[in-house]
């Protein structure tokens, strides 16, 4: 179980759409972390993937060479 302490107008707003869609506030609640958690993960492993990047030393490719490389278009 979790709690969640939310601003009074937003509070509000969840109320009064659940109320006009008949469904429950938690639903929407879940259906908002669901949303987000997997662009919030996204950016969490992408910035822990440039820091090992940069930690490693490794050099980039620039996006012209790989493309050439690999005869991509742009």
């Amino acid at each position: 179980m979790l709690t969640v302490r939310l601003p009074a107008e937003m509070e509000q707003r969840l109320t009064a759409l659940a109320k006009a869609t008949q469904r429950s506030k938690s639903f929407y609640v879940r259906e908002a972390l669901e949303r987000s958690l997997a662009d919030m993960e996204d950016v969490y492993f992408a910035e822990t993937a440039y820091k090992q990047f940069k930690a490693g030393g490794k050099k980039a490719i620039p996006l012209e060479e790989v493309m050439k490389e690999y005869d991509l278009k742009g």
